[in-house]
C-alpha cells in the first residue's frame, strides 16, 4: 500500500497589514513599495493588492506611508512589539 503525505503550508496567525477594501482603490504603491514582496496586484483592477506573504513583512510600514487614501491601509504591531501600559487614575492596562 503506497502512502501519500500533503502538506500544507502554515496557517498565520497574525496579519501585519489590514486593508480596508470600501477605502482602497487598488492604486498599488503598496506594491511599489514593499521590500519584502509581501502584496501582489489584484488580477480585477480597482480592489486592493493581496497579502500573499504576510510572514514575510519586516513590520517597517512603509506600504502605510506610501499609501495615498487615508485610512486603507493599517498597520498593527506585531504582539512581541507591543507597549503595555497602564492608566494611573483607573489602573486599566492597554496597548500602545
Amino acid at each position: 500500500m503506497k502512502k501519500t503525505a500533503r502538506v500544507t503550508p502554515p496557517t498565520p496567525v497574525f496579519f501585519p497589514v489590514v486593508i480596508d477594501p470600501g477605502v482602497c482603490n487598488g492604486c498599488n504603491r503598496c506594491i511599489e513599495v514593499c521590500s519584502c514582496d509581501v502584496f501582489a496586484p489584484n488580477p480585477e483592477p480597482g480592489k486592493p493588492p493581496l497579502v500573499l506573504f504576510p510572514a514575510e513583512c519586516w513590520q517597517e510600514g512603509s506600504c502605510v506611508d506610501a499609501c495615498p487614501r487615508p485610512g486603507a491601509m493599517r498597520w498593527v504591531r506585531p504582539p512581541h512589539l507591543r507597549v503595555r501600559c497602564r492608566r494611573k487614575s483607573t489602573g486599566e492596562d492597554f496597548f500602545v
